[in-house]
């Protein structure tokens, strides 16, 4: 799998749904179907809550939701297997840590400085175009994260 992780590729079908108005959450896992081999429609209904922070709780971001979901179906095994559960979990720490580093945190309403709840909020998305300028930078961050992140756990 790790051959095919093509950062470019990858982040630029990613944005190009999220511009598609697929959330965040979808726009990374859709982009990561195919090299997961997860069916489609099934990944776009199993993301479909995670956007806006999980269902616009403006919580933790979905590009990061899906890496986490990204991670899970890196590892499946078709039982529990105690060794897969903590090399995701080590996966899913391993990328938190990097994506404060680099953005300060994980949380959306604190990514995008607003109340998506409010006619106010949203208006002050429009206006400062956050889609383009934070939410379209962290699922390219996300990408980059999650590819360096299962290269490494596979030895690469």
């Amino acid at each position: 799998m790790n051959k095919l992780l093509d950062y470019n590729e990858l982040s630029n079908k990613a944005v190009g749904l999220f511009w598609q108005d697929y959330n965040c959450a979808q726009s990374v896992l859709i982009s990561y179907s195919d090299v997961l081999q997860v069916d489609r429609e099934i990944a776009i209904n199993l993301s479909c809550g995670f956007g806006g922070g999980m269902g616009r709780l403006q919580e933790t971001c979905g590009a990061v939701s899906a890496a986490y979901m990204i991670f899970g179906l890196a590892n499946a095994d078709s039982k529990d297997n105690p060794e897969q559960v903590e090399k995701t979990y080590g996966m899913v720490q391993s990328f938190h840590n990097r994506f404060t580093q680099q953005k300060g945190t994980t949380v959306c309403k604190a990514l995008i400085n607003c109340d998506l709840n409010t006619e106010e909020g949203q208006n002050y998305f429009r206006t400062n175009n956050l889609k383009k300028e934070v939410c379209e930078g962290c699922i390219r961050d996300s990408v980059k994260l999650i590819n360096e992140i299962i290269r490494e756990s596979h030895g690469e």
